[in-house]
């Protein structure tokens, strides 16, 4: 039987319903201001986060980010366009950035020679990575993304490039040598083809992208190992990455630090044993100690000092007059 049918046989029922009916009607309208109440709040929340995100951020919020490096770089990196100060970003390996038990980079360190008035320094280095596979898993393009003309890049790569091309472990090495050079592999970690190049020209293409985007980039050579013989001033480690890296710098006219020539200066006249113990960890001849990266650090400050017209030495901290650069 019909709804209609059975109200015009029960007054009562009618009654009842009317009133449920009311009560429908109440709760609709308490629902619909309840919708555009929350729907305000849902738009100043929108509202106060884009502010935030678009809000300016001084050099000093997220100056000399090393902590947490991992970490961010997974999760990526807040792109801040409307900041007005330069940003040093540093792109490397585990040389240059390492969190491990006993272990520091230089470039862990390095902020602290910066004044973070005037600029923000970002270390982008990753342990692992060759200057391949910075480039090819992403973590370069998200240094250009955030950059800006007027910034600066620090480049260090080489210790991982002279392992296998196609491994089932890395996959990460690079071809050896300056020229156009290509292997075409199959990846076993991306599962995926790759054209792989020379360690030449995957530097050619930081100084390149880097130039495109208004940034300055300033090439380094890898950091030494531990020596294993007595090492002599002027002496640089026989390394076949470091001989590029120079050869790079000349020809593309970019600004050069000879870091391992710096550092092995500081070596000099001291036994290996002592080196070892002083600057590295007891794991292997590669990754330095607090020590080691304090030195590195002061290296790449002591190799920009000579770079005299580089802009980016206008924004460091004042050395003091009457003291000479400082040697662990």
């Amino acid at each position: 039987m019909h709804l209609k049918a059975l109200l015009s046989f029960s007054p009562s029922l009618r009654e009842r319903v009317g009133v449920r009916g009311r009560s429908v009607n109440n709760l609709r309208n308490n629902f619909l201001i309840l919708t555009r109440i929350m729907t305000k709040f849902l738009l100043f929340l929108a509202s106060a986060f884009t502010l935030q995100a678009v809000a300016q951020i001084s050099p000093q919020d997220s100056a000399n980010m090393d902590a947490a490096r991992d970490t961010t770089a997974k999760s990526g990196f807040v792109t801040d366009t409307n900041r007005t100060y330069p940003i040093l970003f540093i792109v490397g390996d585990s040389t240059v950035h390492n969190l491990s038990r006993g272990e520091r980079g230089w470039g862990d360190i390095i902020g602290k020679y910066f004044d973070d008035k005037k600029i923000r320094v970002e270390n982008h280095a990753l342990g692992g990575r060759s200057s391949r596979t910075f480039i090819t898993q992403g973590w370069w393009d998200k240094v250009l993304t955030n950059s800006k003309p007027g910034d600066y890049v620090l480049i260090q790569m080489g210790h991982n490039d002279g392992g296998p091309l196609d491994d089932t472990n890395r996959a990460r090495g690079s071809i050896r040598g300056l020229g156009d050079d290509t292997k075409y592999i199959f990846n076993p970690i991306t599962k995926k083809p790759e054209i792989v190049h020379t360690y030449g020209w995957y530097l050619r293409q930081y100084i390149h992208d880097s130039r495109a985007k208004g940034m300055t980039p300033i090439l380094c050579t890898p950091i030494p190992h531990c020596p294993s013989n007595e090492v002599h001033a002027g002496d640089v480690e026989k390394s076949d990455f470091v001989r590029l890296a120079t050869a790079v710098a000349e020809n593309e006219k970019v600004l050069f630090i000879n870091l391992n020539q710096i550092v092995m200066s500081h070596y000099a006249g001291m036994p290996p044993k002592e080196i070892k113990e002083k600057y590295f960890t007891p794991a292997d001849h590669t990754h330095t100690s607090l020590a080691g990266a304090e030195l590195n650090a002061q290296s790449v400050i002591e190799g920009l000092r000579e770079l005299k017209t580089c802009p980016l030495n206008n924004d460091l901290l004042p050395q003091p007059a009457d003291k000479p650069p400082a040697t662990p």
